[in-house]
């Protein structure tokens, strides 16, 4: 049988207790946090959100998401909290913090147009 830090295993460790410490990991802890950061970075849509969307039929392409993010980074930029995205006729509110879309409507379907507890509006384009 294998050991590992003199206990014996019934496996063969894939690396030596050596290698811990070696430069490899540290490479990929650093890539790690580097993918986390941008996945921390990535646009999240609340279940709310993902219902409506669904239940009122839109659908967003990658370059409608990408818009969406641009905004949502021009909104951040100016300090705001929770933000009013237009883009073609479709209105998201998005709390600018967490980058999590909150709901999403047609405009049309606003049957008063007002909007509350809102601190900025952003075009996305």
């Amino acid at each position: 049988m294998a050991e590992v830090n003199g206990i014996s295993v019934p496996f063969i460790p894939i690396t030596q207790p050596e290698d811990f410490g070696s430069q490899k990991v540290k490479g990929s802890l650093d890539s790690f946090s580097s993918i986390f950061e941008q996945e921390l970075e990535k646009l999240k849509f609340s279940n709310h959100a993902l219902k409506r969307l669904e239940n009122r039929n839109i659908q967003l392409t990658e370059t409608d998401m990408n818009k969406i993010q641009n905004a949502v980074q021009k909104a951040e930029m100016k300090g705001s909290k929770d933000s009013l995205v237009m883009m073609n006729n479709t209105a998201f509110i998005v709390n600018i913090p967490n980058r999590t879309v909150v709901t999403a409507l047609p405009v049309e379907e606003s049957s008063e147009n007002v909007f509350t507890n809102i601190d900025s509006v952003v075009f996305a384009q």
